[in-house]
């Protein structure tokens, strides 16, 4: 798609808020870094919770998406390093609630990510290989979406390559994924031809909740092989962690969710081969 620098866009998204996106962005994200890979979160959602969940202080975020988004800055200049080895963010800011009156008016608005990211990898194919800054090594770039099918949210889709949807073990879910599923469609048929779901990550299981087990049995009859085999369940360490600035790999690599992610990560990188090899 984008020449010899080419680094795999995937956006995290659920309209419903508490399903573990912001969670499941970091996490994820960590566990891809741990294994070898090279990961961009970028941060839509105007509360920041992936960039305080990575460790980036309100005070270290002079540039943010909102600048990315009007056009003042380019995707390689507010790339911020975390202290998870290969793995950046590019922060967000409270700047994002008023970015959807300020563009509305726009032909392009909902294509403002999308050439954002064009453009960089555009400059990133032009790099020497031998003098490639750090910012332009990237093979995964994670969008975290707001809990909303807003306009930010659209841009994600409209630049991503895949969804992957966070899913929540309770009585709605299989609502709220049908609403965000009809999204996804209608923008593939308008927008991003190339749109698809890569997986749907039930999140939040307690094994002791019968509703629960119910509800993994209800999507995995409905979406089938779109759903991953990998299940986070509900623990505290996770919980924990953000308020410590540290994705749960960091916090504690041991606990039960920690492990999940890492599971994730595995599956969604061999999702990635049988995706390339088809």
């Amino acid at each position: 798609m984008y020449g010899e620098f080419n680094p795999r866009i995937i956006t995290i998204a659920n309209q419903k808020g508490g399903v573990g996106k912001t969670t499941t962005a970091i996490n994820l994200a960590t566990a891809l870094a741990a294994i070898g890979e090279s990961v961009l979160v970028v941060d839509l959602d105007p509360q920041g919770n992936a960039s305080t969940g990575l460790g980036i202080t309100r005070e270290e975020r002079s540039l943010s998406t909102y600048d990315l988004l009007t056009g003042e800055s380019e995707l390689a200049d507010i790339c911020i390093p975390t202290t998870v080895p290969r793995l950046s963010v590019a922060p967000s800011t409270m700047d994002l609630l008023g970015l959807e009156l300020e563009i509305s008016s726009e032909k392009d608005r909902i294509f403002r990510l999308k050439k954002a990211l064009e453009r960089y990898v555009e400059q990133g194919t032009q790099q020497n290989e031998d003098e490639v800054g750090e910012a332009y090594k990237f093979t995964y770039i994670l969008i975290d979406c707001p809990p909303s099918l807003n306009l930010l949210t659209l841009n994600s889709m409209a630049a991503a390559q895949a969804v992957i949807v966070p899913l929540q073990c309770e009585f709605f879910a299989l609502e709220g994924l049908s609403q965000l599923l009809q999204t996804v469609e209608q923008m593939r048929s308008a927008v991003n031809p190339g749109l698809e779901i890569h997986g749907i990550v039930l999140t939040m299981y307690d094994r002791r909740n019968n509703l629960a087990n119910q509800v993994v049995s209800d999507v995995r009859d409905v979406m089938g092989d779109k759903v991953y085999s990998t299940i986070i369940p509900r623990n505290v360490r996770i919980s924990e962690a953000p308020s410590y600035g540290k994705p749960a790999l960091l916090y504690d690599m041991h606990c039960s969710g920690s492990q999940a992610y890492l599971k994730l990560a595995s599956e969604v990188i061999q999702r990635e081969k049988k995706l390339k090899a088809a």
